[in-house]
């Protein structure tokens, strides 16, 4: 029995090595399937699918971590696309090197586990599906050494989804493993994090507006402005600074009357898990304008500046521009300024966009790819009846005292009338714009008798908006803040625009600090009818107003406070993404 046994033995020493010599390979990728910024055998579940409740992330690697991308003064100018197809090109993602720590931080990690039963003529290969869309660091190709040891690997994000149908922002990471003529795999599925807009709840870390340079300042000649518009910058300047910390962006001699900072770009981040707490990138969304710039047909020049000024560490630039410009004034609504966000609420953890089309409509490029990142699905209204036609002339975003924590203020046409009535019956002569060096100053019986069939076309425009706006959000009619707003119609054109100063187009710096136009309105007691009335609107909702006069720099030009600004917003309270009731993971519910 003991010889039959050892016999066994023996036979069992023989056998286990030509086993382990025949056992193809067993291959353990692992990336942070879980999302808690760890790499661990919790990863190991459903790793190969991505879903809204598990699934690795990954970032558009578009920043510009070691400030290697330079712009060209004489580019910023120059007629045609080219330049912006090379401004586009330069980012950390375009290069073949992890640059620096800061951005080694962008990518999401892989691990590859160390198989020590390979054999030294063991090989590996790492590849992605869709391959332009990320790549790995240090190496695809694996040696028996790296796959015995393990590895340690960094995934590159290089782009965002512009376009569902075409890419989805998902890709495919497959580890193969080749030894003695056996080849076993594994995979991990990962999408790329989407870009999410700010909302004006959020408090204000900086504010950027334009400032005037030496030079014609238009491209092309006469600007499409009165004379001496935009003008009187210093006042604009000085009472900004009195309500905020402001960083001024200097445009070019030729074109710095496009001051529309707004305009020029929308805020957006993107996100991933990491150790510690999600990682955020900002990455602003360039306006979608191309325009018939003598010579070519040429993507807004303004926008080159985001490139110059903002790029930069955690800040990459993205944009989606068309072969030509928009037809007509189709082009006005391809800016930032129609492009707003709710807050969250209800099933949208995350807040939606807003934005403005109609009979005249964005582009569809661009707006596709700003509406197709799949978590913030979009809220649609007419503002095509506007000159400018943009989302932010009628409604604003304030704090309440609510379930929700917010409400809309609104441009309120009926209400700027109800005004100049009150004022009436003291004094009709009173002049709006009175206090300003405005030519056309018009008396409040003027207002009265002419122009009220304007006027309440507007109103009518923004109560079919809010019809809309009130059943996306929920709100009630009676949250909504009205702020007096007087409109007309542009000769030549048939469309409307505030006439005085829009009050609800003004730039919040925290939910309870709101820069406002100042509205130069006529006075009852001594006192702004119009302001006073702001005031006390906004004040109830514990919101308190700070005055800029913005007349000659914004208002003449067809914007206001908001539209001539922008902000970086501090989203680090924010619901992640992938947390709460999610969307669809692809394009907008």
């Amino acid at each position: 029995m003991k010889r039959w046994t050892a016999g066994i033995a023996t036979l069992l020493t023989v056998i286990t090595p030509l086993t382990a010599w025949g056992t193809a390979p067993a291959p353990r990728l692992t990336a942070d399937v879980n999302r808690d910024g760890l790499l661990t055998h919790a990863d190991d579940t459903a790793k190969s699918t991505w879903t809204d409740a598990r699934g690795a992330i990954f970032l558009p690697n578009l920043d510009d971590d070691e400030r290697r991308c330079t712009v060209d003064p004489a580019d910023l100018d120059a007629p045609g696309r080219a330049v912006d197809d090379k401004l586009a090109a330069c980012n950390d993602a375009a290069d073949d090197r992890i640059n620096g720590l800061r951005d080694a931080a962008d990518l999401a990690p892989l691990t590859i586990d160390a198989q020590r039963n390979l054999s030294d003529h063991a090989t590996g290969t790492i590849t992605i599906s869709p391959a332009d869309k990320a790549r790995v660091f240090p190496v695809n190709t694996l040696t028996a050494k790296d796959l015995q040891h393990g590895l340690h690997l960094q995934l590159e994000g290089r782009d965002i989804v512009r376009n569902p149908k075409q890419w989805d922002g998902q890709i495919t990471v497959t580890l193969s493993v080749t030894d003695r003529g056996r080849t076993a795999t594994d995979v991990v599925r990962l999408r790329v994090a989407p870009l999410m807009l700010q909302n004006d709840l959020q408090r204000a870390q900086t504010v950027l507006a334009g400032q005037p340079a030496k030079g014609q300042g238009w491209w092309g000649g006469t600007p499409p402005y009165q004379d001496g518009v935009p003008g009187e910058w210093n006042r604009f300047a000085e009472t900004l600074r009195r309500a905020t910390k402001v960083q001024f962006v200097k445009g070019t001699p030729n074109g710095w009357k496009d001051m529309w900072l707004q305009d020029t770009f929308e805020p957006a981040t993107a996100t991933m898990p990491a150790v510690g707490g999600p990682h955020t990138m900002r990455i602003l969304i360039r306006s979608g304008n191309v325009w018939e710039v003598p010579g070519a047909d040429t993507p807004r020049p303004a926008g080159r500046l985001l490139y110059r000024d903002l790029r930069g560490p955690d800040i990459g630039i993205v944009q989606e521009l068309a072969d030509k410009a928009s037809p007509g004034l189709d082009d006005l609504l391809n800016m930032g300024g129609n492009l707003e966000s709710l807050p969250p609420y209800d099933e949208f953890p995350h807040g939606r966009i807003v934005y403005g089309s109609g009979e005249r409509h964005p582009d569809a490029r661009f707006i596709t790819m700003v509406t197709s990142q799949g978590y913030q699905p979009p809220v649609v209204i007419d503002t095509s009846w506007l000159m400018v036609g943009h989302a932010d002339e009628t409604t604003h975003v304030i704090r309440a005292n609510n379930a929700r924590g917010w409400t809309l203020a609104v441009a309120d046409p009926r209400l700027a009338v109800q005004l100049l009535r009150d004022v009436q019956h003291q004094s009709g002569d009173q002049r709006l714009f009175a206090d300003t060096n405005a030519k056309y100053k018009p008396t409040v019986n003027e207002l009265l008798s002419t122009g009220l069939a304007d006027n309440e076309a507007a109103a009518k425009h923004i109560d079919d908006q809010l019809r809309i706006l009130l059943k996306a959000s929920g709100l009630r009619e009676d949250e909504l803040v009205r702020l007096p707003v007087f409109f007309i119609k542009v000769p030549g054109y048939g469309l409307l625009k505030a006439m005085t100063p829009g009050l609800v187009n003004g730039l919040s710096i925290t939910d309870r600090q709101f820069a406002a136009p100042d509205p130069h309105g006529p006075r009852l007691h001594g006192r702004d009818v119009f302001r006073q009335a702001t005031e006390r609107a906004l004040a109830r909702n514990g919101v308190r107003v700070h005055w800029v006069e913005d007349f000659f720099w914004a208002h003449l030009g067809g914007g206001e406070v908001h539209c001539a600004t922008n902000a970086l917003r501090d989203t680090s309270g924010a619901t992640p993404w992938w947390s709460g009731s999610a969307g669809s993971g692809t394009s907008p519910r």
